[in-house]
């Protein structure tokens, strides 16, 4: 399986691939995780590649060979659509993050409606929450990138379940955090499954 996880520096990309490549292994398959930090402690460009099989030889995803897409920021799932396919599940946030070039005017973010539209073009299996929202529900807004896994998992897309998702979460998630978490994650599934 071939995931692609985008988003942007702050939002848990590599917390939220570290529990995925966590339930992998507890289930005993082979994991490859790859990262690409743009500036990503300034809210750049963050890419993360997680490939999960029986064994795993490569940690490149071709365009068009991602099973699985999930963003975490509108445009940076629009910036992913070449790795996909119509058979592809693409799961986004649809909470963007507003770049400091749009703070200050000097450019405009694209319409969140033309964003959808284009994923809907490429993809039969497109799934948007607000992953902000669900989170604060949740109890800390920092828990988007769990909401995501969450949503993600209702695709039954993933090679593992539920479960080990949940197991994964207390053993990568700091224990005062792990209870938050877990409603996120139930949050973002049954979201999900409200849109399937």
């Amino acid at each position: 399986m071939n995931l692609q996880i985008v988003g942007v520096g702050g939002q848990g990309i590599l917390l939220a691939s570290k529990v995925l490549g966590g339930a992998a292994l507890d289930k005993g398959l082979d994991v490859w995780m790859s990262e690409v930090h743009g500036m990503a402690q300034r809210g750049g460009v963050v890419v993360t590649t997680v490939k999960l099989s029986e064994e795993v030889y490569s940690p490149l995803i071709g365009d068009g060979d991602a099973d699985v897409i999930l963003g975490f920021e509108p445009v940076e799932t629009y910036r992913a659509l070449s790795k996909a396919s119509k058979d592809t599940w693409i799961v986004t946030n649809t909470a963007p993050i507003v770049p400091f070039t749009v703070s200050v005017g000097q450019q405009e973010y694209p319409d969140l409606n033309d964003i959808f539209e284009s994923v809907e073009k490429v993809s039969d299996k497109f799934i948007k929450i607000d992953a902000k929202k669900l989170a604060q529900k949740a109890g800390a807004v920092i828990a988007q990138n769990i909401v995501m896994l969450g949503a993600l998992t209702a695709t039954g897309a993933l090679p593992v379940s539920k479960e080990n998702i949940e197991s994964s979460i207390r053993k990568n998630v700091p224990e005062r955090f792990v209870e938050v978490n877990l409603k996120a994650f139930e949050l973002g599934f049954k979201t999900a499954q409200e849109q399937m």
